[in-house]
This record gives structure tokens, C-alpha cells and sequence, in this order.
């Protein structure tokens, strides 16, 4: 019927629906439930209590909602939830500079996103294109939202590039909490918009590195939503200016 609202997947009626849980997570809910669930059968509910409200939250922790995916081709979505903490020019990291399959040595804008322990931490494609280089990096665990932590922590080095010859870089980063990155894909996968790649656990930051001559189409302290907000445009140099309220 013309003007009926669908929902995400093309069918039925929108509703408001639970995000379901990533299988990543349920493992640990299931085991504090359970370790709850026996504190309490033998009444040590000073156990039972603050645990079975720790799995509520590791099941909060890993939701992993549908996102509806804006089309068009020249968009640059966002990879992560989060706080936009920092849009700069830099060089970017030595692993993309690599004139062969990699991004050059720039400078590139790098649109910094810092996620809280509230924010979902599945992160997804900001494009569609094929998966590049992906290089895993050991490090220390300070805070995400400092800018050294591009350089000194954790983190997973990962490389799109669209059909077009394009490439974009992520750095996914742990943070304080944060101690372990899992990717689901790996070099060679084809991925499309807003397609799931991978999540950090507990806090963390991604950083993302817009192909030359791309302006971002966010701002500084913006929220924004993975698979869903537009950072930029292919080919747009025209920085947004706003104003705090």
C-alpha cells in the first residue's frame, strides 16, 4: 500500500522491537547468570544480586540492533557509535602508507570516534568494497578519548577499498577496559555498506581516515550512529560549520 511504513528488512509493519544480543556476549551473560542463579539457591544474595545485574548489562553491553543503511554511492558512512572527539589532519598510520594496496602517506582527514561504555561496540563498513590489508597491532590500554592512544594502544588496522579504486582506513582501538578487538572478516571479503566487521569490548575509540579530497560532513562532539550517519561525501571539500546550543 503507497505510504505504508515498512520495517528495516523490506516487510510487515515497523514496530520497536529488542535489538538482539551478538553470540560474542551471550556466552558471558549465560555464565554470570549462572554463577548468579547458584549464589542465589544457596542464599548468598549479596552474590546473587550484583551478578544477575552484571548479566543484564553485558547483554546491554553486546545488543547489536539493525541499522536502516542509507544508499548512494558516494557515501561515507560512520563506522562506530559514538562521540566525534577529534577531526584532523594527519598522516596516517605507518601500516596504510604503503604506496602498493595502501592509502599513501597523505595527510588524511581522521574522524576520531569515541565510544562510552554505553554505546553499541559492532562496528560496521563505512562503504561497500573489498577487504584490504588488516594488521593487528599489541599496545598499552590509556584512555581512548587521548589522541596518543592512535599510537601506543591496542588496535586493528583494517583497509576498504570500494570498486572504484578508492580506499578507506579504520583503527579500531581499545581503550581502558577495553582488551580485546574481534574481527568477522578478514583480507579478500567483500563487504557491503554498513555491513557488520568486527567489535571492540568495553570502551574503546575508532578512528576513521577519509580518502583525498573528502571533507567530513560531521562535527566536533556530534553523535553519531554506525551504518547510519553519513561522514562524508566522495569528492566533497566543503567543511559543515555549526554552532553549540
Amino acid at each position: 500500500m503507497a505510504g505504508e511504513i515498512m520495517d528495516n528488512k523490506g516487510g510487515g509493519e515497523a514496530r520497536a522491537a529488542l535489538p538482539s544480543v551478538h553470540p560474542e556476549g551471550r556466552k558471558y551473560a549465560l555464565i554470570c547468570a549462572g554463577i548468579s542463579l547458584i549464589a542465589a539457591l544457596l542464599a548468598w544474595e549479596t552474590i546473587a544480586w550484583p551478578l544477575g545485574f552484571l548479566s543484564l548489562c553485558i547483554l546491554a553491553f553486546f545488543r547489536d540492533p539493525e541499522r536502516v543503511v542509507p544508499r548512494g554511492e558516494n557515501l561515507i558512512l560512520s563506522p562506530a557509535d559514538g562521540t566525534v572527539t577529534q577531526i584532523a589532519q594527519v598522516d596516517p598510520p605507518i601500516e596504510f602508507q604503503d604506496a602498493d594496496g595502501g592509502m599513501g602517506r597523505g595527510p588524511f582527514t581522521r574522524v576520531s570516534i569515541y565510544l562510552s561504555l554505553f554505546d553499541v561496540h559492532i562496528n560496521r563498513s563505512p562503504c561497500a568494497g573489498t577487504i584490504g590489508r588488516m594488521s593487528y597491532v599489541p599496545g598499552k590500554f590509556v584512555n581512548a578519548e587521548l589522541d596518543k592512544s592512535s599510537e601506543e594502544n591496542e588496535r586493528q588496522h583494517l583497509l576498504i577499498e570500494r570498486g572504484d579504486g578508492v580506499i578507506l582506513g579504520i583503527t579500531q582501538i581499545a581503550g581502558l577496559l577495553a582488551r580485546r578487538i574481534v574481527p568477522f572478516v578478514k583480507p579478500g571479503d567483500i563487504v557491503a555498506a554498513g555491513q557488520r566487521v568486527g567489535l571492540i569490548r568495553f570502551g574503546s575509540r575508532v578512528d576513521l581516515y577519509l580518502p583525498a579530497g573528502t571533507s567530513p560532513q560531521v562535527l566536533m562532539g556530534q553523535r553519531v550512529i554506525a551504518g547510519e550517519t553519513v561522514i562524508g561525501r566522495l569528492g566533497e571539500t566543503v567543511a559543515l560549520e555549526g554552532l553549540q546550543q
